[in-house]
């Protein structure tokens, strides 16, 4: 304690003779510290801005007074200068409430009859993107039926659906550029299928074939496209987020005319890689539009479990991020909101939060029997009621832009080539056993040598336990 002491007395010593502070850490001194004021005209022009942007490289200890407290003289209110920021003060003691008594209301242009609400503010469609729209959700749907039937006879290993997401999908992938980089959770093949990746390569990619790009190593629905800027989708929840940030981040500094694209479930907001993935972007101001698409359930757990906070848009306030609600299931609502968000991050370098409003009518993937946590009637309402699809359909049927025989031809014609990719996919041959090998290192080490080896033996000598025409 005594060498503590001593210590602390040559610090002292050393801060009055080197920073000239003669008041500093005098033994025994309760009395008041003097207060220094300063008009609003003294202020810097930045005062009022995030800490993080207008004083990222100074340094706290360079302001010339040694004032704590800052008067404003348009309300005589004071300011408590800290670190941190200039804040207000208040002699009173009071906690701010965990929420607003008021939720954040939810952005619509279409009513649930496909009609457009009066003074509805909106970026208007033409007619050649609204019909190519609706067209992609009908296709999308149909993909999703017909890729679950073949899950459901042995075909494929695993599907995953987007039932009651088809205007989330669409809609979002319309208001993009071709060069913004999307970095997708799981349920969003619709943007792919928006940006040109075909049928045959959704096929390939289900049964893991030698046209497959991520070569089998991959479950099912797992797609990726360099060529159409869509990562390639990874299991773990919410590992796209703080990637976002960083893709966004190196679209700033190269000036590129684009932002990052990521998206999220609400399961997936309980992750810390979603809190970490907004507050970098936040910080480092990285054009990344955020979309989470809010459908109630995370597998089997409900948001009630999720959290306490007034859904996902709140939270983007609180990390400084400019954030909206929307009706996930109206499509003209999505395209909008997304478009003017994909704006805002571009010109002004900036995130924004979307929080999509929606329902998952289909089971969570192909392991999952919903109807064990969640009522039969209820799925069926959002099913049939609430459909995104049926809704958008209306619209265009309204404006003259859709008929019944159109309906049929494309639903048609989108059945019979989803059959045909399906049919080509299963007769394509599957990648070999080495490329379980490739691909990571430049010279194989010797464990993977001897691993590699040993799994040949194993085939060769069990190969009644491998599929026909299974090759090393």
């Amino acid at each position: 304690m005594a060498i503590w002491f001593a210590r602390s007395k040559n610090l002292v010593s050393s801060l009055r003779h080197n920073l000239n502070l003669s008041a500093i850490l005098n033994k025994c001194d309760y009395s008041p510290r003097p207060i220094f004021f300063s008009t609003t005209s003294q202020l810097s022009s930045t005062s009022f801005l995030s800490p993080v942007a207008s004083l990222r490289h100074e340094s706290t200890a360079v302001e010339t007074q040694p004032d704590h407290l800052v008067q404003i003289d348009e309300d005589d209110g004071q300011e408590l200068d800290f670190p941190g920021g200039k804040v207000g003060y208040t002699s009173e003691m009071k906690f701010i409430p965990e929420s607003s008594s008021r939720r954040i209301p939810c952005y619509r242009v279409l009513d649930e009859d496909g009609r457009i609400i009066p003074d509805s503010d909106f970026i208007p469609v033409s007619e050649k993107l609204a019909v190519r729209m609706y067209e992609q959700m009908a296709t999308l749907q149909v993909m999703d039926h017909i890729f679950y039937e073949a899950q459901r006879q042995g075909r494929i290993s695993f599907y995953l659906t987007s039932v009651g997401e088809e205007a989330i999908n669409i809609a979002s992938a319309a208001a993009l550029s071709p060069d913004d980089v999307v970095l997708p959770q799981y349920r969003e093949p619709g943007v792919l299928l928006w940006r040109g990746f075909t049928l045959e390569e959704f096929a390939n990619q289900c049964f893991g074939n030698k046209a497959d790009y991520g070569k089998g190593r991959q479950m099912p629905i797992h797609y990726g496209s360099n060529r159409l800027n869509y990562f390639t989708i990874s299991s773990p929840i919410a590992t796209q987020l703080p990637q976002a940030a960083g893709v966004g981040y190196s679209l700033k500094m190269d000036k590129k005319n684009a932002c990052a694209v990521t998206f999220i479930g609400d399961g997936g907001t309980s992750e810390g890689d979603f809190h970490a993935g907004l507050n970098f972007a936040a910080v480092m101001e990285a054009p990344v539009v955020f979309i989470c698409r809010n459908n109630g359930w995370a597998i089997s757990t409900h948001i009630s479990e999720q959290f306490r906070s007034d859904g996902i848009v709140v939270k983007g306030q609180a990390y400084g991020i400019r954030s909206i609600r929307v009706d996930g299931n109206d499509a003209l609502a999505v395209y909008t909101a997304v478009r003017s968000a994909r704006e805002m991050a571009v010109t002004e370098q900036r995130p924004v939060l979307i929080e999509a409003m929606t329902y998952r009518v289909g089971h969570h993937s192909t392991s999952d029997d919903s109807t064990k946590y969640r009522a039969a009637d209820e799925i069926q309402y959002w099913k049939m009621s609430r459909n995104p699809v049926n809704r958008f359909r209306k619209w265009v049927e309204d404006n003259g832009w859709w008929s019944e025989e159109d309906e049929s031809k494309l639903r048609s014609n989108a059945r019979k080539q989803l059959l045909q990719a399906i049919q080509a996919a299963e007769k394509w041959e599957k990648q070999p056993l080495t490329e379980l090998f490739n691909d990571v290192y430049d010279v194989k080490p010797k464990n993977l040598e001897e691993q590699e080896l040993g799994l040949k033996e194993l085939v060769e000598k069990q190969p009644q336990d491998y599929p026909p025409g299974f090759h090393i």
